[in-house]
């Protein structure tokens, strides 16, 4: 499994995360007290669409362009603008070419007081990353393993933030790799919110992640996974999942409103489904 950023920018499972980090962000910005984000896995920051990688896969199109194309309604629609509002402002000419990153939606999230600290390992994007925040004074580029930062970085000085786990999927030992950096920096920053992206492709793969969470004893982990197609054999990405820690006390109600309509909108032929419920409470 590689699910590096930039083939597959822009896919369903961006959609779905990133929404989930704007609905965190929006509640962390109800306080005036300032917060940080630390991003383990940044990559470049911003991706085209267009380019050699994110055409290899084409995955875009079923992803952000549906929802670039057919905005939500309602309520829903209410709680996707300020995501949507920031893909538009990478395109300001109507069409759609650009997607930010998570970093380039925390940084459009950010108010003068809040920082990011935005970590990437791979040499050629921790450069790109690094220019494309050349000059900003509140975003910090270290070209650092994300796993380590989890223990030199936390807890931040603000005392309040996200810690983002979005990592890439090259190592067949990723999930387990996940609970134990989670129980090391949870000891480290336990008031913090941390958001564990996760892909789905064997669902044995993703049960046994949920399990090994519970059996970690950490308080308050949101699960929630959203479904675009059913499993096949062989595995395939079919579906897009993240744990939640210390989840803010909206997040809930708002997934529930948001996933029914993403469900709809970006599964196969009405095959999306998806799950929110706590692998541990208080």
């Amino acid at each position: 499994m590689n699910y590096r950023h930039a083939f597959h920018a822009g896919n369903f499972a961006d959609v779905a995360k990133h929404l989930i980090l704007t609905r965190i962000l929006a509640y962390l910005a109800l306080k005036p007290a300032a917060y940080r984000v630390l991003d383990t896995h940044s990559g470049v920051g911003l991706y085209d669409l267009r380019g050699e990688k994110a055409s290899k896969t084409g995955e875009w199109e079923e992803g952000i362009k549906r929802l670039f194309d057919r905005p939500l309604e309602g309520e829903a629609g209410a709680l996707a603008a300020p995501y949507l509002d920031i893909v538009r402002s990478f395109n300001p000419n109507g069409g759609l070419r650009y997607y930010p990153g998570s970093p380039f939606i925390t940084r459009r999230m950010l108010r003068e007081q809040d920082r990011l600290f935005a970590l990437e390992l791979h040499p050629r994007d921790v450069m790109a990353l690094k220019e494309n925040f050349a000059g900003d004074i509140q975003v910090r580029v270290t070209e650092l393993d994300g796993w380590a930062a989890l223990g030199t970085h936390l807890p931040p000085k603000e005392k309040r933030g996200l810690v983002l786990i979005d990592p890439p999927f090259e190592e067949p030992n990723e999930y387990p790799r996940m609970v134990s950096a989670l129980e090391k920096a949870h000891k480290r920053f336990p008031n913090g919110v941390f958001a564990l992206w996760y892909p789905i492709k064997d669902p044995r793969d993703a049960e046994r992640f949920a399990a090994d969470l519970k059996a970690t004893g950490i308080p308050k982990i949101l699960r929630t996974e959203l479904t675009i197609r059913a499993a096949s054999t062989p595995p395939r990405l079919h579906g897009t999942g993240m744990v939640i820690v210390n989840p803010p006390y909206t997040l809930e109600s708002e997934l529930k409103v948001l996933f029914p309509a993403l469900a709809g909108l970006l599964a196969d032929e009405g095959r999306g489904r998806y799950r929110i419920d706590w692998l541990a409470g208080e």
